[in-house]
């Protein structure tokens, strides 16, 4: 009788495997390999934690106390301890609407992330570690005007727009 083991290596197992891993093709960031013709890109929580600041999403989310009240506060210690990123995607897929209406209103426009920055954040709101070294300091001057005219009764338009100017036309 002979008996064989069969061993089937997956896409998603060959992750872990040094080799497969990561790769920079082309100029593009380092992702894995999912699924064939699936990549998901390297989540990095420390460029999440200047992008929650930079693109305005703490004008209306808090972490650690710091932020907006007008959503949800996005507090590691409130999340599950195992994260899975397209839930948090679709969650805020689910909110889209009432989000862009008030980002429209915070901001002055929407927000755009590319899907290298939407990762990045969703890594920083799923890490303890990196949220304690989130504190004021991480929040640009143009965004902590925004956060303290709430406080004021309201926003100035020109000076959202102004925001979007000091950081070369790009979108907060």
């Amino acid at each position: 009788m002979i008996c064989g083991i069969l061993v089937v290596v997956s896409p998603v197992a060959a992750q872990d495997e040094p080799q497969g891993s990561s790769m920079m093709q082309n100029g593009r960031m380092p992702q894995r390999m999912m699924s064939p013709g699936l990549m998901v890109p390297v989540m990095n929580p420390s460029s999440g934690r200047k992008l929650f600041a930079a693109k305005g999403c703490v004008v209306c989310h808090s972490i650690n106390g710091i932020g907006g009240g007008d959503a949800p506060a996005l507090d590691a210690s409130t999340m599950l301890p195992m994260m899975n990123p397209f839930e948090f995607t679709a969650q805020m897929w689910a909110g889209a609407p009432a989000m862009i209406d008030m980002q429209r209103q915070e901001l002055g426009e929407q927000i755009q992330f590319t899907g290298q920055e939407l990762a990045d954040i969703i890594a920083f709101v799923h890490d303890a570690e990196e949220q304690k070294k989130f504190s004021e300091a991480d929040v640009p001057p143009n965004i902590k005007k925004l956060l303290h005219s709430d406080t004021e009764g309201g926003h100035d338009l020109n000076q959202m727009k102004q925001m979007k100017m000091n950081n070369g036309g790009s979108s907060q």
